[in-house]
């Protein structure tokens, strides 16, 4: 027997109230982005697959449902995020040559749930700047995100706060090649101690020891000096936790922050500054951005770019009453 009002496994129907409380938070949102000069655009749900996995590595391919467009006989996808549609219309769409601050709404698809019990149709609302370098346009959008997490109902998170430049630096100096990178990234990703144990004892190089540390190197911004006095003295890595001390000076007594060294989520996406807002009562990440200044290459025109997204349906136990 089929049963006709079945929907397919972590994809959900939002009934009133709880769609009015959605729909208020995403005008409330567009609204902030605006009153900041932010420029709305809506990039369609389906695109060809090559534009919507550039530079996004193994994760996002996965998370990509595929069809065949009967027009033409091409590969399509349907959009797991939107940031990458942002970067194409800015780089080839618009191809503004100053400052482009641009920010979006709307559903997405993944073929299988990122976490526990959260929906295959996630509703992302994000902003992402344009051709604004270094610190300036990362501490912009890390205020961008606080805020708007504030505006829909959570007014205390924490910022946690990492930077991939770090691991690039230190796979750079031990001269690892793609398959050993892809190791090591994984037991860091995971903080599986014994693998990075392993890998530490066959890597024969100094720089083993710096890899190894990497997931002690996680709480305030003490672990900053201790990455100081524990990681090689070269320009990446200066550079990179010269940043991470500008972040902790500009919010420090303002919210609470954590650095996590060993946080490479979106690794071969990003390339520098890379963040997260936490709040009690969620498992998970309720925001994350970063700056990823090399995706627009694919399209034409590399240019400096930071964002933050987040997924609305997710906030809901959280967001103010319609």
């Amino acid at each position: 027997m089929t049963y006709r009002w079945l929907l397919p496994e972590y994809i959900d129907d939002l009934l009133p109230p709880d769609a009015w409380r959605v729909e208020m938070a995403r005008r409330q949102l567009l609204d902030l982005f605006r009153e900041r000069g932010f420029q709305l655009i809506m990039p369609p749900l389906l695109e060809y697959v090559e534009s919507l996995q550039t530079g996004t590595g193994r994760d996002m391919d996965l998370l990509t449902f595929r069809l065949v467009d009967q027009l033409t006989g091409r590969q399509l996808g349907l959009r797991a995020d939107i940031t990458l549609q942002a970067a194409r219309i800015d780089a080839h769409g618009m191809n503004h040559q100053g400052v482009n601050r641009l920010c979006y709404a709307g559903s997405i698809l993944h073929t299988r749930p990122e976490g526990l019990n959260q929906s295959r149709e996630p509703y992302q609302l994000g902003a992402e700047i344009y051709g604004l370098e270094g610190l300036a346009g990362d501490i912009e959008i890390q205020e961008l995100m606080l805020e708007a997490l504030k505006r829909a109902g959570l007014p205390q998170v924490t910022l946690d706060v990492g930077h991939v430049g770090l691991f690039r630096g230190l796979s750079g100096l031990a001269k690892l090649d793609e398959k050993s990178e892809a190791l090591w990234f994984e037991a860091l990703q995971n903080k599986d101690i014994p693998a990075l144990q392993i890998l530490a004892g066959a890597l024969h190089s100094p720089v083993a020891a710096a890899l190894r540390c990497l997931p002690e190197l996680n709480g305030d911004r003490k672990v900053l000096a201790m990455a100081r006095a524990q990681l090689p003295d070269v320009p990446e890595i200066r550079a990179a936790l010269a940043q991470l001390e500008a972040v902790a000076d500009h919010f420090e007594g303002r919210v609470p922050m954590n650095f996590d060294l060993a946080e490479l989520r979106g690794y071969h996406y990003h390339s520098g500054l890379v963040f997260a807002a936490y709040a009690a009562g969620y498992s998970d990440a309720v925001a994350r951005g970063g700056r990823y200044d090399e995706i627009g290459r694919a399209f034409g025109r590399a240019r400096p770019a930071t964002g933050f997204s987040l997924d609305l349906r997710e906030l809901l136990p959280s967001l103010p009453e319609a």
